[in-house]
């Protein structure tokens, strides 16, 4: 998701420090190029050449050090940069940024970017309620500066409270969402996600193994694109972003009432959950005990949700169907895709090795009325990217 970007990776010294070698790691393993730059006092608690060896670059501590790879390093350090990400960010590397001081490298080269700026926070809480950090910290918004508000748990003074550094994997997603070009501001996308449970009695339910993996990659990639996203949520472990607004849901019935509700103010509707095209007649009212060797149920169909859309939908609205096949794959998806009036389809088989309920990894054919175009076997959040892409061309 970072794939040839080129980020500035700014330390400062607090105790945080420490998880920046993974916080590198990480960011390279996303397709970023990684360079270091840090302050004398956070060589204290991670080294230079524990740095050097996972970014394959010379970490720059000392503005007049020699022999330099150029003769103002900051400047050409700020020049080459996509991103500076200051992590850990301590209140004194905080102040120095507010205030426009530049006395050693770190600060120096802050002063020098032009490109877009986070800052993660990390200190002792006492520190972060103070009236000058917060300060600092509405300087640094006004200035358009991503600041990371620091998390809660357990500090390094030995009290639990707010001032703990962001997990890396954290800050690689707001990294992620920070540098996404926002291609679907100004749009609403409504999407629905995740399985079905159709209930028999108190206790037990008729369901699928969906896990809501796919539709909430789908999610936060329109959110990460500049939408506002609303997710009609099944029964499922995946969590979403704060920034986008959850409607939790159980049943079929259930799910069809809140989507047939907020599809008219969305410009897009993109239905990937797996919803029960059944469901029990009756519900018994208490625990069904075993009485007898069989039990019958009598199941009725549920509500069309993609169908029903298809007949509301507006002429500036786009609906985005999925298939999982079993048999006859493309034959099924072409006709689900003209009965319920769908601008396209994304097919996915249960014959493909690695593809879905249950893997992180999925492989899609995406159908509409010009033809298909098959992908190869890649991570969902991959896959997202390419159904939001193929989107974004209809919009």
């Amino acid at each position: 998701m970072l794939k040839g970007k080129k980020i500035l990776l700014g330390i400062s010294g607090g105790i945080a420090a420490y998880k920046t070698p993974e916080l590198a790691r990480l960011l390279m393993k996303q397709g970023a190029d990684v360079k270091v730059v840090v302050t004398k006092n956070a060589l204290q608690f991670v080294t230079a050449f524990t740095l050097e060896t996972l970014t394959h670059h010379k970490v720059y501590v000392d503005m007049f050090e020699g022999p330099a790879e150029y003769h103002t390093e900051h400047i050409s350090l700020a020049q080459w940069a996509d991103c500076f990400v200051v992590a850990p960010a301590t209140a004194n590397v905080m102040a120095k940024m507010a205030n426009g001081i530049a006395d050693d490298a770190l600060s120096t080269t802050n002063l020098a970017c032009k490109c877009p700026v986070m800052v993660v926070s990390a200190m002792n809480e006492n520190m972060w309620d103070h009236p000058a950090t917060q300060h600092n910290v509405q300087v640094l918004t006004s200035r358009g500066v991503e600041v990371l508000m620091p998390a809660e748990g357990e500090l390094a003074c030995g009290v639990t409270g707010k001032g703990r550094m962001p997990e890396p994997d954290v800050i690689v997603m707001k990294l992620v969402e920070m540098l996404t070009p926002k291609t679907l501001k100004g749009k609403k996308v409504l999407l629905t996600a995740g399985p079905t449970y159709e209930r028999i009695d108190p206790v037990r339910f008729i369901g699928n193994f969906s896990t809501g993996k796919m539709g909430c990659a789908l999610a936060e990639v329109c959110m990460r694109r500049g939408a506002e996203v609303t997710l009609v949520a099944g029964p499922m472990q995946q969590v979403t972003s704060a920034a986008i607004r959850r409607i939790d849901v159980m049943s079929a019935a259930e799910m069809f009432e809140a989507t047939i509700r907020e599809f008219p103010q969305q410009d897009v509707a993109i239905l990937s959950a797996a919803v029960a095209d059944f469901t029990p007649e009756h519900m018994a009212d208490v625990k069904i005990k075993r009485e007898k060797d069989d039990l019958t149920f009598t199941l009725k169909p549920t509500h069309d949700i993609a169908a029903t859309l298809g007949t509301m939908k507006q002429e500036n609205q786009k609906l985005v169907g999925f298939a999982l096949e079993t048999n006859q794959e493309h034959e099924n998806a072409e006709r689900k895709l003209t009965k319920k009036n769908l601008d396209f389809i994304v097919l996915n088989s249960l014959n493909d090795k690695g593809a879905g309920f249950g893997y992180d990894t999925n492989k899609i054919t995406i159908l509409d009325k010009t033809g298909q175009c098959d992908f190869p076997l890649k991570s969902k959040q991959q896959v997202a990217e390419d159904i939001i892409n193929h989107l974004e061309n209809l919009l």
